[in-house]
C-alpha cells in the first residue's frame, strides 16, 4: 500500500511494515517530519535507517518502521479496565465513526470483555489520547468491628446552671454486679464483591476485626444476638490498667473509718459513705472516695498507690494530714494538711495553711482561695485570690520540668523494664516446664516452685510501675512549656510568685496572669 508518493519521496506499507523510497535530491527530514504529522498510525522504529536513506539519497526502498493498527486496546493487569487509542486523525475519525465503533466492539469481543462497557465521545476525541471503554465495579470492603466498652465514670466538677463548677457533687465510682454488661463487639462484617470487565468475580476484603481488651481474671465473653458480649465475673467496680478493662475490687464502707474498723489498707478501690476518723489512715491500690459532707478532720493518712482521691467534705489537718494521690486530687477545701497528686490538685473553695504539690493546682476562678502555705506546681497554678489583707506569706512556685533529665530518666526506666520483661520471659518458661511435674514433686519443690511464681507476680509488677511511670514522664514532655501562677481575681501583697529560678514577693495587691518574658518575671 502506498501510504504517500510524489517526485521526491514514496511512503509504502506492506504487512505492517513501513518503507522510504528517496526519489529525487533535495529531501531532508525536515520535510519528513512534516509529511507524517498527519499519519498518527505511523512508528519510526528505525531513525538510523531513515537518516541514511535521506542522507545518501537511496533510489529503493528502506524499512523505516512500522504501520500500527488504527485502534489500540490495553487491559490492567487487574483486569479493571480497559483503554483504547485511535491512531486516526481527527477529521478520519469523525467521517469513519462507524467503521472505528465497530473496531473497538471487536477489540472488546476478542478480548472477552463483556462488563462495564463505556461509550466514546467521538465528537470530541483526541488523536494518541487513551480512552476508557470499559470499567470493572470494585469490591467493597466490609465494615470494621465496632467495639464499645461501659464508661467510667468522669471524674471532673459537676458544672452549675450559674456555671460554676461543684467539686463536691462527683460522679467518681462506677459500681457493677456480677453478670453486667461491660462492653460488647460487633463483628466485622464481610464485603461485597466486585466484578471485572472480564465478568469475573472479585473477591472483597473483610472488614478488620478489633479484640476486646479486658482482663480475663475479672471479665467472660458470651455470644449475644450475633455480638460479642463482655459481662463481669465479679462484683466491684469498672477500671483500666494499662489500656485492659478491668472489674476492680470494692470496698465499701457504710459508716465512718475509726474504731470499728480500724486502719485500712486495701488491694483495690474504697468508698467511704462516713469520714475518716483523727488519727485513721487509708491506703488502697484504687480510687478513695470519703463521702461525708462533713469532710476529713485530723486524719493521719489518706493515699491511692494507682488511683485519685476524692473527699466531698474538704479536710481539716491540724497540720497532721497527708493526702497522696497517684493520679489526681479532688478536694472542697483544704485546711493545715499535705496534699500530693502525681496528676492535678482540684480545690473547690480554700486552701489555708496546706502544703499541696501537684502537676497543675487548680481552684475555683471566682471564689478559689489560697491563703498562707506554700503551693508548687509544675506546669501551673490557677486560683481567684492568694494571700489576704493581713499580707500572710503566700508561696506559689511553678517549677518547669528539666526536659533534657526526664529524657535521660525515661531511658533509664526504660531500659530496667527491658531487662525485666526478658528475665520474667525466662522464669515464665521455666514455670511453664515445671508445671507438668507439679503432681510429682517434694514439699520442698513445690515451695520453690511457688516462690519462683511469686518472684515473676513481683517482677510483673515492677514492669507495670516502670510503664506507668514512663508514661507518665512522657506525658509531661508532651505538654507545652508555657508555666504560669494565674490569679483571676486579687493578689494580696505577702504573695511569693516563683517561675522556675525567678521569684518575687508582691508589695501591693495585683492580679494576672504570671510568667517569664524574655527570662524575667512579668510581674
Amino acid at each position: 500500500m502506498i501510504i504517500e508518493k510524489n517526485e521526491e519521496v514514496t511512503l509504502s506499507e506492506e504487512k505492517g511494515r513501513v518503507f522510504i523510497t528517496i526519489n529525487k535530491d533535495g529531501y531532508n527530514l525536515k520535510k519528513f517530519d512534516e509529511m507524517t504529522r498527519k499519519y498518527a498510525r505511523l512508528r519510526v522504529t528505525n531513525f538510523m535507517a531513515l537518516k541514511k536513506a535521506v542522507e545518501n539519497k537511496i533510489n529503493e526502498p528502506i524499512e523505516i518502521g512500522s504501520w500500527i493498527d488504527s485502534v489500540d486496546i490495553e487491559i490492567s493487569n487487574d483486569k479493571m479496565q480497559a483503554v483504547v487509542t485511535v491512531y486516526e486523525s481527527q477529521s478520519h475519525i469523525l467521517e469513519h465513526t462507524k467503521e472505528i465503533q465497530e473496531a473497538i466492539d471487536q477489540l472488546l469481543t476478542e478480548n472477552n470483555i463483556i462488563f462495564g462497557h463505556t461509550p466514546i465521545d467521538f465528537q470530541n476525541i483526541i488523536t494518541g489520547k487513551a480512552y476508557i471503554v470499559a470499567s470493572g465495579l470494585p469490591p467493597q470492603k466490609g465494615k470494621d468491628a465496632i467495639v464499645t466498652y461501659l464508661q467510667q465514670a468522669e471524674k471532673k466538677p459537676q458544672i452549675n446552671v450559674d456555671g460554676k463548677a461543684d467539686y463536691f457533687d462527683m460522679n467518681f465510682i462506677v459500681e457493677i454486679k456480677e453478670g453486667s454488661w461491660l462492653g460488647e463487639k460487633i463483628p466485622a462484617q464481610e464485603g461485597i464483591v466486585g466484578r471485572n470487565i472480564l465478568g469475573g468475580v472479585v473477591p472483597a476484603e473483610k472488614g478488620d476485626d478489633f479484640p476486646l481488651k479486658y482482663d480475663n481474671e475479672s471479665a467472660y465473653e458470651v455470644e449475644e444476638d450475633g455480638k460479642t458480649i463482655l459481662r463481669s465475673k465479679t462484683n466491684g467496680i469498672i477500671g483500666e490498667v494499662n489500656g485492659v478493662l478491668s472489674v476492680q475490687k470494692h470496698l465499701v464502707i457504710n459508716g465512718d473509718v475509726g474504731l470499728e474498723t480500724g486502719n485500712l489498707k486495701f488491694d483495690g478501690s474504697i468508698q467511704i459513705k462516713g469520714t475518716v476518723m483523727p488519727g485513721y489512715s487509708i491506703i488502697a491500690s484504687g480510687d478513695i472516695s470519703v463521702e461525708s459532707n462533713e469532710g476529713v478532720n485530723s486524719a493521719e493518712l489518706i493515699k491511692s498507690t494507682e488511683g485519685d482521691v476524692f473527699i466531698k467534705g474538704g479536710v481539716f489537718g491540724k497540720d497532721i494530714t497527708k493526702i497522696e494521690a497517684d493520679k489526681n486530687i479532688y478536694i472542697k477545701h483544704a485546711n493545715g494538711c499535705t496534699l500530693e497528686a502525681k496528676e492535678n490538685v482540684h480545690i473547690g473553695f480554700y486552701s489555708m495553711g496546706s502544703t499541696i504539690f501537684g502537676n497543675e493546682i487548680i481552684l475555683d476562678e471566682r471564689k478559689g482561695k489560697i491563703i498562707g502555705g506554700k503551693v508548687i506546681a509544675i506546669n501551673s497554678i490557677t486560683a481567684a485570690y492568694t494571700g489576704n489583707s493581713l499580707e500572710r506569706k503566700t508561696e506559689l512556685i511553678v517549677q518547669g520540668i528539666d526536659r533534657k533529665i526526664l529524657t535521660e530518666n525515661a531511658k533509664i526506666k526504660a531500659e530496667e523494664m527491658l531487662k525485666l520483661q526478658d528475665e520474667i520471659t525466662k522464669i515464665n518458661f521455666q514455670i511453664n516446664q515445671l508445671t507438668q511435674f507439679k503432681s510429682t514433686m517434694s514439699k520442698q519443690q513445690i515451695a520453690t516452685y511457688e516462690q519462683t511464681k511469686q518472684k515473676c507476680h513481683t517482677m510483673e509488677s515492677e514492669v507495670k510501675e516502670l510503664d506507668t511511670e514512663i508514661q507518665r514522664i512522657l506525658k509531661l514532655l508532651r505538654t507545652s512549656t508555657d508555666y504560669f501562677i494565674d490569679i483571676k481575681q486579687e493578689a494580696n501583697a505577702g504573695t511569693v510568685i516563683q517561675i522556675a529560678n525567678k521569684s518575687t514577693t508582691l508589695s501591693k495587691k495585683t492580679k494576672g496572669k504570671f510568667k517569664l518574658e524574655n527570662g524575667e518575671l512579668n510581674v
